[in-house]
């Protein structure tokens, strides 16, 4: 999570909240990955105690967080996230918005590169709105791995990405291979999410990472985070996926 002062937006009970202030945003910067203390919060803000009170409170009452209080020393809190990070304001990108629109002036070889078009472009449409929607596709990503897991035998790394690599294949999701598994490097080429894209300087595939996050959580027990460090879209010929 790295809002780096733009507005954020945060799912919650209520729906969706959004934070602009740099305060806010770097008090929940800091509470994304663990709980922290009051005093660490402080610390870690460089703010007076009586600013960071005034902030924790407002971030309670929206539902953003909740304080913990010890039970043997009530004066010692512990803060903590209850709320998920959806989505962060960006620069807009329109090229990559305005290529994948040009690729429906012409007719598609098959219902898979239409489909993949039609993914390619929603994607690239937020982007061109302006709107960072990294966030909320790795979260629904991560669930629809969980799901996909549950067609899934093995319980033991080599044989669980054996079929996961089957499934990419069967499902023309792209060429699914491990290069490593200490540490776990996926490998995946022609990846339907961002096959033919040009390279625009960042990462695109999100949704990828939250699959393989939400397989990996269901057949292995394992809460990780999978992280994408090359892609089409940053000029490779590949997406090659790290788990951290």
């Amino acid at each position: 999570m790295k809002p780096d002062g733009q507005t954020a937006l945060f799912s919650t009970l209520n729906g969706i909240i959004a934070i602009d202030g740099p305060v806010k945003l770097q008090i929940m910067e800091f509470l994304y990955e663990n709980a922290q203390s009051f005093d660490d919060i402080v610390k870690h803000t460089g703010k007076a105690k009586s600013t960071i009170s005034v902030h924790l409170n407002d971030l309670k009452a929206s539902h953003l967080l909740e304080e913990h209080v010890d039970s043997d020393d009530r004066r010692k809190k512990t803060y903590v996230m209850c709320s998920q990070y959806a989505a962060c304001s960006q620069k807009p990108v329109f090229d990559h918005y305005r290529k994948n629109l040009e690729e429906f002036t012409s007719n598609f070889d098959s219902e898979g590169e239409l489909l993949r078009s039609m993914f390619q472009t929603v994607q690239s449409g937020f982007q061109a709105q302006g709107f960072n929607h990294t966030p909320i596709m790795e979260n629904i990503g991560q669930d629809i791995g969980m799901n996909i897991a549950e067609t899934f035998t093995s319980t033991d790394i080599e044989g669980l990405f054996e079929e996961v690599a089957d499934y990419w294949q069967k499902h023309k999701m792209g060429k699914l291979t491990v290069e490593s598994y200490d540490p776990l490097i996926i490998n995946i080429k022609d990846s339907f999410i961002c096959e033919g894209t040009k390279n625009i300087g960042q990462t695109l595939c999100s949704f990828n990472e939250g699959i393989l996050q939400g397989i990996i959580l269901n057949k292995l027990n394992l809460q990780c985070n999978i992280v994408e460090t090359e892609c089409c879209a940053t000029g490779y010929d590949h997406c090659l996926f790290v788990m951290q």
